[in-house]
């Protein structure tokens, strides 16, 4: 039985804000504390450096976050050792008009590869998790734009 792609998982929503509030929010460091369940309490450690627990079993992620302002992209560099972060985490987000929806909304796309050392089991919570964040962003969003 086909359980979809076993190693980049993808994940859409549309949010009524426009790009650049998503952008903008989706870019900071410390308010994605406020939504990533691998990642939770936020803390900044330097220039594009950030810490967080995880939900789950309060494990300690780094992230460096890297930005393409032009392409409303954000790379998110990810992993437990702070000297060998992997960009396996991209968040591209477009605008509802391109789609043909109202202007004053857009679709954030998560794509998450997946490492040789995640199993079954952690690829499964990723990829549920990332789903799951999705309506938490798209929550926090609107919250923002009202």
């Amino acid at each position: 039985m086909y359980t979809g792609d076993v190693r980049c998982h993808s994940s859409t929503i549309q949010v009524n804000t426009p790009t650049d509030v998503a952008f903008e929010y989706l870019s900071d460091g410390v308010a994605q504390g406020d939504w990533t369940l691998g990642s939770m309490n936020r803390r900044k450690l330097g220039d594009n450096l950030y810490s967080g627990n995880s939900i789950f079993d309060d494990a300690e992620l780094f992230v460096r976050i890297d930005v393409d302002a032009d392409r409303l992209m954000i790379y998110y560099h990810v992993g437990m050792d702070i000297e060998d972060l992997q960009p396996r985490n991209v968040v591209r987000i477009v605008s509802g008009k391109m789609l043909g929806e109202n202007e004053n909304s857009c679709f954030v796309t998560l794509l998450s590869w997946r490492s040789a050392l995640a199993d079954d089991n952690r690829w499964k919570q990723l990829c549920v998790s990332h789903e799951t964040e999705m309506f938490i962003i798209k929550n926090r969003l609107e919250k923002l734009a009202s």
